[in-house]
């Protein structure tokens, strides 16, 4: 077994906190290749890929195009748009119920570090990744036929299989977010090229049939390396009070860890940031599909799902921003400006509604179009760093389960903006046919997006490449919280000589 798990280490390039002078221009190889001729721009994206797979394993990288290109991107962008003229016009329900009804979405999201202790803690087999992977795929996949097949189902019935479906998602973003975690920390001045590929990667995806990613994910559970632990020859009784211990110490970690300020501080502000801005997408999406109001914009479904796709691609044009021009600036700088942009822009939404763009002969097509790209590039100017700063704060030992926590308390920021939406639609009266005060719902949401920013002091003021956690929790893992088997989570290393 020893000898094993050291054939296994190899297949890691290096161990952040043991560079040599050489190994320190490998983790900033992207500076070698930035040059100015035109051949060279059009082959940087390439090196930059190149550049990763070297340091960080090949099936590292696969493994996020996988997860995050078919599973997020190419499902999530068709789950969008579908699941908006399901409840729509298939299902007839009002628009605050279907904010209801999404933000229940969110609630396998809320669960993540639940998927994270069960693969930490219960293997199957003797393998704590591969069977959550095949789980993942068999539940996304029958959820998405039965939706597909079935036409019209009972609201309780559709909502069960929709929220199983990111379910699926959710239980596959788990695990390859702890191999991302881990070699944020080992490999850091690599966090923010890492993140800019976990970006970049959903929006390629979804410019690419909504079975067909989960149904991916089940192969990823048959190829996925990992070592299979000892647990299996154990009694049944020694089993089980492992993995209780194993469970109290990854429950006593985190809850260590939450207590420190360098770690609860940004926390509750990428909450806060998440739940004030409230959603008014399906009052929105209500008004502007609908062909009966007599000054309403009524588009298509065929424009409203080239709106999305032309979202898709200006979030790359934000993704490729940030990590060309402002991946090494301060957090606490960088996300100021980024929220303030984020409230000024939405104020887009309110000339559109109150129809001011018409009154200086702007078309809607055109309008709508400028403000999603620009609503989708400061979205993702802003989403990203945040995620940079969540893989700062997990220690070694229970990364990928405190990074689920991290990631839940997001979500939970997500389903209450959902739910806090919905409210408000419901309280001004926003229905199917009645939009008189859907211009009051979205300038509410533009001051609470504002408002965000007297919150910015709990965002620390330090570069992505500075330590933020003390470094005894980040260099060493928590005992208490830590699991001997942490080291044998890898993807299958493809460039990897030695036969394990």
């Amino acid at each position: 077994m020893h000898r094993l798990r050291h054939r296994a280490s190899r297949s890691r390039p290096r161990i952040a906190g043991h560079h040599t002078a050489g190994s320190e221009k490998l983790l900033h190889p992207h500076k070698d290749y930035e040059k100015t001729t035109p051949f060279s721009l059009l082959l940087q994206p390439f090196q930059w890929l190149q550049m990763l797979s070297h340091q960080l394993n090949t099936s590292f990288v696969v493994g996020i195009f996988l997860v995050y290109g078919l599973s997020q991107g190419f499902s999530g962008s068709f789950f969008r748009v579908v699941t908006d003229y399901y409840w729509k016009d298939v299902q007839k329900v009002q628009p605050s119920e279907v904010q209801l009804y999404m933000g229940l979405y969110y609630i396998p999201w809320v669960m993540k570090p639940v998927w994270g202790l069960l693969t930490d803690v219960f293997p199957v087999r003797g393998y704590h990744r591969r069977p959550y992977f095949v789980l993942a795929g068999v539940l996304g996949t029958v959820a998405a036929l039965v939706v597909a097949l079935s036409g019209k189902l009972a609201v309780g019935v559709a909502l069960v299989c929709l929220v199983g479906i990111t379910a699926a998602m959710a239980i596959a973003d788990v695990t390859i977010d702890a191999c991302i975690a881990r070699n944020s920390i080992e490999f850091r001045s690599l966090a923010p090229d890492m993140q800019s590929l976990c970006g970049f990667v959903p929006l390629l995806g979804a410019l690419g049939l909504l079975a067909i990613p989960p149904a991916s994910v089940i192969g990823l559970g048959l190829v996925i390396y990992e070592l299979k632990t000892n647990a299996v020859v154990s009694s049944d009784k020694n089993n089980k009070v492992q993995a209780v211990q194993k469970l109290g110490g990854a429950i006593k970690g985190m809850y260590q860890t939450i207590q420190i300020p360098q770690v609860w501080k940004p926390s509750l502000y990428m909450y806060l940031s998440l739940a004030l801005s409230i959603s008014t997408h399906e009052g929105q999406f209500y008004w502007y599909t609908n062909p009966k109001l007599a000054d309403g914009p009524a588009f298509s479904q065929e424009f409203v799902g080239m709106i999305y796709a032309i979202g898709a691609l200006a979030s790359i044009v934000g993704v490729l921003i940030y990590h060309k021009l402002l991946k090494d600036y301060p957090f606490r700088k960088l996300l100021f400006f980024a929220q303030l942009l984020f409230g000024l822009t939405g104020m887009l939404d309110l000339i559109f509604i109150l129809r001011l763009n018409k009154r200086v002969g702007v078309p809607d097509s055109f309008f709508v179009i400028t403000e999603e790209c620009v609503s989708r590039i400061v979205t993702r100017i802003r989403w990203i760093p945040m995620i940079v700063l969540s893989t700062r704060l997990c220690p070694l030992g229970i990364e990928g389960t405190f990074f689920a926590l991290l990631m839940c308390i997001d979500s939970f920021g997500s389903l209450t903006n959902k739910w806090g939406g919905g409210m408000v639609l419901h309280i001004f009266h926003v229905t199917r046919t009645d939009f008189s005060n859907l211009w009051l719902v979205v300038l509410i949401r533009n001051i609470l997006r504002l408002a965000t920013l007297s919150f910015i002091f709990l965002i620390p003021n330090v570069d992505p490449s500075e330590t933020i956690i003390p470094a005894d929790l980040l260099g060493n893992a928590i005992k208490s919280g830590g699991d001997e088997d942490a080291d044998n989570l890898q993807l299958v290393p493809f460039n990897e000589e030695d036969e394990v």
